[in-house]
């Protein structure tokens, strides 16, 4: 008979928030899949415990895998842990968790701290609603494609940022959504934990003149209820060219026109140019 993988949620910061049940998991497991064998250690050492590791990340999920898997096969249970938060959400857990689930290992979650779902409940944003999606590509071009994917989205959205990237992915998101609300995360449960409720043109303005540090959890608004037909393109390119000749750029004024309405900006913006060259 198979043994079990239970994923265990570890504190994201403060050490007391560890549930008695992952501790308790923790001690019985026959071992331990970590993301870095040398965190997961100190966690080991405050809970007063020494358990046989093996170490389990983006970057050998693919043969580690097959070792956790081989060794459950055999019999063993495993508490896979990533270095804070739940294992399996924006992380490699979830290759785990499914080639688990083709092999009929039984999987278990022992619930606990996840950075996304503290940040939403303090964000002061809408919470019945909302898309995780994770961190956001590295790369600008491909980071501005997801972002202007997601331009109508009405749901509360979520992202990691790292804080060396905070700024450019600041610049990005008002780019593509605007002056929305934001609500920026950091820190969460630990000593220097901040929750920054802003917009968009003001969260980049901050971070120009101050260092971003630590972690980040941005929580964006989503996009306003778009009504059927409640604008035309026509009706956006005469608002466009309103704000044109109140002195704003053109890409300026398509970007919060399209915001605003939920018109498509390349569309949008096509018209309203071919529109400007008439009127000249």
């Amino acid at each position: 008979m198979s043994g079990t993988l239970y994923l265990v949620a570890t504190p994201i910061g403060n050490l007391s928030d560890l549930s008695p049940r992952a501790a308790d998991t923790l001690a019985q497991a026959d071992f331990i899949a970590a993301e870095d064998t040398r965190v997961t250690m100190k966690l080991l050492s405050h809970l007063g415990l020494k358990k046989p590791m093996v170490s389990y990340h983006e970057h050998n999920k693919a043969s580690a895998g097959q070792t956790v898997l081989a060794r459950l096969l055999s019999g063993e249970n495993c508490a896979l842990v990533t270095d804070a938060g739940t294992p399996a959400v924006s992380d490699p857990g979830e290759d785990l968790v499914r080639l688990c689930a083709e092999n009929g290992v039984a999987v278990q979650s022992i619930p606990g701290c996840c950075a996304l779902i503290s940040a939403l409940a303090v964000s002061g944003l809408p919470t019945g609603r909302f898309v995780f999606e994770g961190f956001l590509p590295v790369n600008r071009a491909q980071r501005r494609e997801r972002l202007q994917a997601l331009l109508g989205e009405e749901r509360t959205i979520l992202f990691y940022e790292a804080p060396h990237r905070l700024r450019s992915a600041l610049e990005d998101l008002r780019t593509a959504f605007g002056d929305r609300p934001i609500a920026l995360c950091r820190e969460l449960t630990k000593l220097h934990e901040e929750t920054r409720r802003t917009t968009l043109a003001q969260a980049a303005a901050y971070y120009q003149e101050n260092e971003p540090r630590g972690e980040y959890v941005l929580v964006v608004s989503g996009a306003a209820p778009a009504e059927e037909g409640a604008v035309s393109l026509e009706e956006g390119v005469e608002l466009v060219l309103a704000r044109r000749a109140r002195g704003e750029r053109m890409k300026d004024a398509v970007r919060q026109v399209a915001a605003d309405t939920g018109l498509a900006r390349n569309e949008l913006y096509d018209a309203a140019l071919r529109a400007a060259q008439n009127e000249a």
